[in-house]
C-alpha cells in the first residue's frame, strides 16, 4: 500500500489522445462541436489523473474553457494531459488541445483547460493520492499557480454552496 503513495513525477502522468474528427462530430457551422471536444478533454484528463492516483477518479470541476480556434472536420486532434497539482485526494490536470491538418501538417493550439479530479476507492469514497514531484522550473511555477487556482475554487464553493 505504501507504493501507492510514493511521489510521482509530472512526466509519469502524461497522456496523449489523438482522434480524427468526423462529420458526425460537427455542429451546424461545419466545425467540430465544442461539446465533443470537451468530452475528449475530460477523457484525457481523467486518464492522467487515474495514472497518477492508481485509483478510479471522478471529475469535480472544470475551469473556464475558451476556444481560441475552431476544430474542423478532418483535423487530427491531440489532447495532451498531465497532472499539474496533487492535493490529499484531488488532482488538477492541465489539458492542451492541438488540431493538426493531416494533409499539410499545420498545427494550431485550439484551447486548454484545467480540470479537477478526486480519486475514489472501491466504495466510492475519496482516497489519498501520491504527492506530485515537479522536475522543471515550469512545472514548479505551474504547481504554485495551481495551488492558487485551488484556493479560488474552494473559496467559490463556500460562497456558492450546493444543496
Amino acid at each position: 500500500m505504501a507504493e501507492l503513495h510514493k511521489p510521482k513525477t509530472v512526466q509519469s502522468t502524461r497522456v496523449q489522445l489523438a482522434q480524427l474528427m468526423h462529420p458526425e462530430q460537427s455542429n451546424l457551422h461545419g466545425n467540430v462541436h465544442g461539446g465533443w471536444i470537451m468530452k475528449l478533454v475530460d477523457e484525457a484528463g481523467s486518464l492522467a489523473a487515474t495514472r497518477h492516483a492508481a485509483h478510479r477518479t471522478v471529475t469535480v470541476a472544470i475551469d473556464q474553457m475558451t476556444f481560441q480556434h475552431p476544430v474542423h472536420v478532418g483535423d487530427l486532434v491531440f489532447f495532451n494531459a498531465e497532472v499539474s497539482y496533487a492535493g490529499k485526494t484531488s488532482m488538477e490536470v492541465e489539458v492542451q488541445v492541438v488540431a493538426e491538418n493531416p494533409l499539410t501538417g499545420k498545427r494550431i493550439d485550439t484551447n486548454q483547460a484545467y480540470l479537477v479530479y478526486v480519486a475514489i476507492d472501491s466504495s466510492g469514497k475519496p482516497t489519498r493520492v501520491p504527492p506530485l514531484i515537479a522536475e522543471t522550473e515550469f512545472e514548479s511555477k505551474r504547481m504554485t499557480d495551481a495551488i492558487e487556482r485551488q484556493k479560488r475554487r474552494l473559496s467559490l464553493k463556500k460562497v456558492l454552496p450546493m444543496k
